[in-house]
């Protein structure tokens, strides 16, 4: 399918964006049967429900998927998906969280830059979308690949114009990993704040970031919080019982609340600049307030439900998977010394994964997918936040790749995308986006200046792709 001559592209303009029907999203012709009869024809699609929403339709779906793709004889499990139809002659955009999909209609950035459909896929082995009974050493990013290249190989049949994967942080790594291991089935992809934790067991580039970021005003102000938290562990691990105890949960797969408080603890500064910006210093206590004012911040920024059975069980599988393939950041508190009890090699994705899951690191997986797309990433696009920890480290790229791209969004988050970029960048990336989309005007292929989104925002739809979660993953 890769790559469309540029010459094309004024011939699929004239199609895609002149020659749309006028006729309701959807719609069945006289030549054609309703876009939710021919969803439902593929085989292993059901319908879970259809939601309403102007100048669309939004459907929930499973679909049957093979637990092992290398033996699909082996058991099958019903994947969620689901499918914001505009028109089967506009691009496709296939969006991945990494995690659980949600079940309202949204679109992804690029999906309002091309004004397409947007397929969304539920990662495997996130409830409801795990097999049963769970083997999870069929957890893997190559399996995950597998199931997105299924469900695009039935649903290219519909929709024939050219796609885009993408997806933020834990889903700009599937997006990534996808293309690694499909570069065929896709016409671009666009990663947002993908971390790319090569070698596992090296971090310094994460110790380096929080050395520099922001104003040494505001590290020391976030540091000095930090350490009066454990030095106050008593009277706010208190409150911290009392706050389990009345809302009745516990604390088996880490093993007791301390561990639970101190790794809370342990994520604070990587929390707050995560989802927090330069100018939210202001708002960090002083070191001398009060224990619930000390209590409370921390909990606001990196949430003391975090590492409760209740708030970890929802993301097993990316624990899982960190342990496994993915790699996770160990990094240095010198601050902190003399006040951790269990320190931060303590903490890793073993410990927040019951122990009858069995785990065992593959450290050739990571290196794999960053050789290949230094050396052969085409039509890639990778943004990241300059005060963003996961980007500390980011996937680069040699001479070997075409057509791609890594752009930093200056003073941004882990909520960075193109339109945080500097205007220069930002019309370069929108410009890219259309044209592999197939749908770049004229004006734009002339002037990549002139790029813009071809949808008009809507704020119901056009939400942030990154949703706060209190617990440090990506």
């Amino acid at each position: 399918m890769r790559k469309a001559l540029r010459w094309l592209l004024s011939f699929a303009v004239l199609i895609g964006t002149v020659g749309i029907s006028s006729a309701p999203a959807g719609a069945a012709t006289a030549a054609e049967p309703d876009i939710k009869d021919r969803i439902l024809a593929i085989p292993g699609m059901s319908l879970i429900e259809e939601k309403p929403y102007t100048g669309y339709r939004y459907f929930v779906l499973n679909y049957t998927q093979p637990v092992d793709h290398r033996h699909p004889s082996k058991g099958t499990f019903k994947q969620r998906i689901t499918l914001l139809h505009k028109d089967t002659n506009r691009p496709t955009v296939f969006f991945t969280s990494g995690y659980n999909v949600s079940t309202n209609p949204s679109r992804s950035e690029p999906t309002r830059i091309v004004d397409g459909n947007q397929v969304s896929m539920e990662y495997r082995f996130f409830t409801p979308s795990r097999p049963s009974p769970a083997d999870w050493s069929k957890l893997d990013i190559k399996q995950a690949a597998s199931d997105q290249h299924r469900i695009f190989t039935a649903l290219k049949k519909i929709y024939s114009k050219n796609w885009l994967s993408t997806g933020g942080s834990k889903g700009g790594m599937t997006a990534t990993y996808y293309e690694r291991h499909f570069p065929r089935d896709m016409d671009g992809v666009v990663a947002y704040v993908a971390p790319n934790d090569v070698v596992n067991n090296e971090d310094s580039a994460y110790d380096r970031f929080f050395r520099n970021v922001g104003t040494r005003e505001c590290r020391d102000k976030l540091n000095a919080v930090q350490r009066e938290a454990l030095e106050r562990r008593g009277p706010l691990s208190a409150k911290y019982q009392e706050w389990a105890t009345a809302n009745g949960v516990t604390f088996q797969t880490i093993g007791t609340l301390d561990k639970a408080y101190e790794s809370t603890v342990l994520d604070f500064v990587w929390a707050f600049w995560q989802y927090s910006l330069a100018a939210d210093c202001a708002a960090v206590p002083a070191p001398d307030a009060s224990d619930q004012e000390i209590y409370d911040y921390v909990d606001s920024i990196s949430g003391f439900s975090a590492y409760t059975d209740q708030g970890l069980n929802t993301y097993t599988p990316y624990y899982y998977q960190a342990g496994t393939q993915l790699g996770a950041p160990m990094v240095e508190y010198p601050h902190l010394k003399g006040l951790m009890k269990y320190g931060p090699e303590y903490f890793t994705p073993r410990a927040y994964v019951p122990r009858e899951i069995p785990m065992k690191f593959n450290p050739g997986a990571m290196r794999d997918v960053d050789n290949w797309v230094r050396h052969n990433a085409d039509q890639m696009l990778f943004v990241y936040g300059q005060n963003d920890p996961w980007g500390a480290e980011p996937f680069h790229l040699s001479r070997g790749a075409r057509d791609s791209y890594v752009y930093t969004a200056p003073g941004a988050n882990h909520g960075a995308n193109v339109a945080g970029l500097v205007p220069a960048e930002k019309a370069k990336a929108t410009a890219e986006i259309l044209q592999w989309a197939g749908v770049a005007p004229a004006a734009v292929q002339e002037d990549a200046a002139k790029a813009k989104p071809l949808a008009k925002f809507d704020a119901k739809l056009d939400k942030s792709d990154i949703e706060r979660e209190q617990m440090l993953r990506p």
